[in-house]
């Protein structure tokens, strides 16, 4: 599932993210999501959100919810 939706992310769900300057290269980073950082209800390149070790990015991939 992508992460292009407001509703589908919530605090606590193991995601992958693309953190601003890993965004030519597309390295993901996996965490769970602390905050939610979007408030549009979606995003064409994903919901940005912080992490629970405080990495900022944007939802390129739901893992589990």
């Amino acid at each position: 599932m992508n992460g292009q939706l407001r509703k589908d992310v919530v605090p606590g769900i193991q995601v992958r993210i693309v953190q601003k300057q890993d965004q030519r290269t597309g390295k993901l980073t996996i965490g769970t999501v602390k905050d939610i950082l979007t408030n549009s209800p979606s995003h064409p390149h994903g919901i940005k959100v912080r992490l629970t070790d405080g990495t900022v990015g944007r939802v390129k991939e739901i893992i589990s919810g």
